[in-house]
């Protein structure tokens, strides 16, 4: 499933979408459609008042994925959503899976470095990996968040 996702996300992740207009995306494909807001406010059933507070809303965040999705149907548009992790999920899990071995393996690395029994950098970084692909391939998921 991780992976699944993963590669599902990538496409997204890849796509280079364009940000959203300024004005948001509702008034800048009704505007280019050339369509008035008493015009769209009439294929929603609202008043073009409640066109312009929601055009107004969606560059502030503030409107609902229900009203942008009626409002994307009206204007015979699609809305696509998704949430785009910024790196693979896969690596991800494996960032946070080393967090918690490194935070669990502090003391005993502190308290071997004071009986002059350090381990050297690249023993540890294995260490820490071997015991993060252990934690992820027996864990829940509750010890990693």
């Amino acid at each position: 499933m991780l992976l699944q996702m993963d590669e599902t996300l990538a496409k997204w992740r890849d796509a280079q979408l364009p940000a959203r207009p300024s004005s948001g995306w509702i008034q800048s494909v009704r505007s280019a459609l050339r369509m008035s807001a008493s015009a769209l406010g009439r294929r929603l059933r609202i008043t073009e008042s409640s066109v312009r507070k929601m055009e107004r809303a969606e560059p502030d965040d503030r409107i609902t994925l229900g009203a942008l999705r009626r409002a994307a149907e009206a204007l015979g548009c699609e809305l696509q959503y998704a949430l785009v992790p910024k790196k693979p999920l896969e690596e991800m899990l494996m960032g946070q899976a080393r967090r918690i071995v490194v935070r669990q393996l502090g003391p005993v690395a502190h308290t071997m470095a004071l009986e002059a029994q350090a381990v050297d950098e690249a023993a540890k970084a294995r260490q820490v990996d071997l015991l993060a692909r252990e934690l992820l391939s027996h864990g829940s998921g509750r010890e990693l968040w």
